[in-house]
């Protein structure tokens, strides 16, 4: 009796410090995630005061050259100096939002598990990469050709995934639905109508997908939605072919709250 009671202590022990382990592992996520978020924006404001000087610079070179016969390749010099600055800034700021974006660590083993099995019970249709958090499905399997009607068959596999991000798991994270599309352009008349470029088909579909989980209970506070459009291909586009079919996608992030 005395080794039972001891063996329950034990256990409950176990289990409180997986538990408190799981909140820690989150609770770094979230604060690294607002350290990124604080440098981000001190980098936007470093390159918004860049650009106004740039902005000067370049109206006094504009002015001094409309003069004639004065030696400009100082300010000039400056004002190159200035746009790569800029520059540098603007692809830093973009890393580090993509970082943001995809959280860049794996997910609690829990979830982790669930989107796994998850993957396992929809070949073809569903991937998951456990290193970034990302569930990306197919969207020639999602939707028809130049639509952004989810499927019906489809609409039951993200009903499926709104029961994974619905369960204590994941609760404590939020959701990017991301869409993507190939580079070819919209050609008929009725898509057009709908979608005028693949801007708006790419984040007219996320919307459909994100409709789908606000039907399903998944608090629409957790969602966002993002479009691509062709610009974020993950293979080279095949215009021979009609465009790559791996390009023409949804992504999932799960992210920290607040990402």
């Amino acid at each position: 009796m005395r080794t039972a009671k001891i063996s329950v202590i034990i256990i409950s022990l176990v289990s409180l410090f997986l538990v408190n382990g799981c909140s820690d592992d989150l609770r770094q996520l979230q604060l690294a995630n607002e350290n990124q978020q604080k440098r981000i924006s001190s980098l936007s404001a470093e390159r918004d005061a860049l650009k106004l000087k740039l902005a000067n610079l370049q109206s006094e070179l504009d002015r001094i050259r409309a003069l004639g016969n004065i030696d400009t390749d100082t300010l000039a010099q400056k004002v190159a100096l200035y746009e790569q600055t800029i520059k540098e800034k603007d692809a830093l700021i973009e890393q580090l939002r993509q970082k943001l974006l995809t959280g860049g660590t794996a997910l609690t083993p829990e979830l982790n598990n669930l989107l796994e099995e998850f993957a396992r019970a929809n070949p073809g249709m569903v991937t998951y990469d456990k290193d970034k958090g990302i569930v990306k499905f197919s969207s020639d399997l999602l939707f028809n050709k130049g639509s952004d009607e989810v499927t019906s068959s489809a609409a039951n596999t993200v009903k499926t995934l709104c029961g994974i991000l619905n369960s204590p798991e994941a609760l404590d994270f939020d959701i990017v639905v991301a869409g993507h599309t190939d580079d070819m352009p919209i050609q008929r008349a009725e898509t057009l109508a709908k979608h005028p470029s693949n801007w708006h088909l790419s984040v007219h579909r996320a919307i459909s997908v994100e409709k789908i989980m606000e039907g399903n209970s998944v608090d629409p506070k957790r969602l966002s939605v993002r479009g691509f459009g062709e610009f974020r291909p993950v293979v080279p586009n095949l215009p021979e072919k009609g465009g790559a079919e791996q390009n023409r996608r949804v992504e999932i992030y799960i992210v920290p709250k607040g990402a």
